[in-house]
């Protein structure tokens, strides 16, 4: 938007009791006297020349979403405060960006840098913060740690207390206008007539209650990043860098006696976008050469990075971790088989993606169609618990075949008795003839299912006197279930 269309009064609308009203206005129309909730006939004839939009609150957790990305630079301890707003636990943080007054004017400058106008502050308690940044009227607000939080909060406007619109029109008319006002008061009397979420929100703002935050991500526990003097675009030279920084990363895994099971690459661009890298491991790791194989077969399918103007900060962080032993190598050949099985797998699904790379396992399910399922090879490769011993082959049941069919194909069969084994049967165009027939091995459908909907399943193991032995069922109870059971052939023996 040019700065001349900047400058004009602006505003969005949205209809409300029966009317189009004002939902945010820029400065220029803030100053001209407008404000939210106005319908727009009235601001219209205030200000003709008020230029409108439709209100859009999906763009805007959109566009307040992107800024949240872009405030990860500044530290992954990030909440929303919706609609417009963001709260950053900055502990421990403002130190890597020049100290607090560094940190507030560089993320001031990037966010005005982006065509928005942007007030922040810093102060002891989140909901203080807050409270400087959107009523004190200055575009940046530094409370020192040491100051008498209380004291300074006075001086703002009620509406500092964010209670619900009702509350703060109560407390207008009985002559509250400003955060002191209430702090002077005892506060049984104002729990007695506003409730107890008044107290609450007084609390928080001066830290006599602590909520926590909400946090938009899970703050990992594991995490390492590079602040670059000057930005980088070739992908050689992220994936350098994610190797130092899984070095680093390693370090404190091995302390703690923890494998990396899931690692997240977070690129931030210099114009605020982030790139982010997920590679998936099959067993716990820690090796720094491993992890920048993985992230390499990410990028390559990816095809490129698009760096803009450049990363300048880089964070890896693993946020899932699982207990790895040291251990000592051997010359068995399996475990270096089992190894290289482990990389090969993370290789490939680092490349194609964690759920394009499956394998199956067997399931202990009477169903045929549900013996057999594929799993992500990355969960499926980890240490499998202890399995029961097999049963006794006397309760073990009837043999299944090797090969099973995808789907069952039908045949054309023919039975001495309606519930009896196949004598003869078409199959793929060619006529078999049975030599020798075992069975039925019964198959109901489970008991939870509405009746009728699968057929109940008779299985014969037969051999043919051409010497082929395959897996017939007939499908439906004669007489009961049908009264033409269909056959069909499920699966070969050989």
């Amino acid at each position: 938007m040019a700065p001349e269309a900047r400058a004009a009064p602006r505003a969005t609308v949205a209809p409300e009791r029966g009317a189009l009203r004002l939902v945010a206005l820029n400065r220029a129309a803030a100053a001209l006297g407008l404000q939210p909730g106005l319908s727009l006939a009235d601001a219209r004839a205030r200000h003709p020349a008020l230029a409108v939009a439709p209100h859009a609150p999906e763009a805007d957790a959109r566009t307040l979403a992107g800024f949240a990305d872009a405030c990860e630079r500044y530290t992954p301890l990030l909440a929303l405060d919706p609609p417009d707003g963001l709260l950053l636990d900055i502990a421990g943080c403002a130190h890597l960006f020049g100290g607090e007054r560094g940190l507030l004017r560089d993320l001031r400058g990037r966010v005005v840098a982006t065509g928005f106008s942007a007030r922040a502050a810093i102060a002891g308690t989140p909901a203080a913060a807050a409270a400087f940044a959107r009523f004190s009227g200055r575009p940046a607000s530094l409370v020192p740690e040491d100051a008498d939080l209380a004291g300074v909060l006075a001086p703002l406007p009620l509406a500092a207390l964010r209670s619900p619109p009702a509350v703060e029109a109560a407390l207008a008319r009985l002559g509250f206008a400003r955060l002191g006002d209430l702090m002077d008061k005892p506060r049984a009397p104002l729990a007695a007539r506003f409730g107890a979420d008044v107290l609450a929100r007084l609390d928080a703002l001066t830290g006599a209650a602590r909520p926590g935050l909400d946090h938009r991500l899970p703050p990992p526990r594991f995490s390492a990043e590079k602040a670059l003097a000057e930005p980088i675009e070739r992908s050689a030279d992220v994936l350098g860098i994610a190797r130092h920084l899984a070095g680093t990363l390693a370090a404190a895994l091995e302390r703690a006696g923890l494998g990396a099971r899931r690692l997240d690459l977070a690129l931030f661009r210099v114009d605020g976008a982030v790139t982010r890298l997920s590679v998936g491991t099959a067993r716990p790791l820690r090796d720094p050469a491993i992890v920048q194989r993985l992230f390499a077969e990410k990028v390559a399918a990816l095809g490129s990075l698009d760096p803009g103007f450049g990363f300048d900060l880089l964070r890896l962080s693993a946020p899932l971790a699982e207990p790895l032993a040291p251990h000592q190598d051997s010359f068995d050949a399996g475990q270096a088989d089992a190894a290289a099985l482990d990389a090969l797998v993370d290789r490939l699904a680092a490349r194609l993606g964690g759920g394009a790379v499956t394998v199956p396992r067997l399931e202990d399910a009477h169903c045929p169609e549900a013996a057999c399922r594929l799993v992500p090879a990355q969960s499926a490769r980890r240490a499998a618990p202890d399995r029961p011993d097999p049963p006794p082959p006397d309760l073990a049941g009837p043999a299944r075949p090797p090969r099973l069919f995808d789907r069952p194909e039908l045949v054309e069969a023919v039975a001495e008795v309606p519930d009896g084994p196949p004598v003869r049967f078409r199959w793929r165009r060619l006529l078999h003839q049975v030599a020798v027939a075992e069975g039925p091995e019964r198959i109901a459908a489970p008991w939870w299912r509405e009746p009728g909907l699968s057929p109940t399943r008779d299985y014969f193991r037969v051999e043919t006197t051409a010497g082929r032995r395959l897996w017939l069922f007939r499908a439906g109870l004669f007489g009961t279930e049908t009264a033409h059971p269909a056959w069909y052939v499920h699966g070969l023996f050989g």
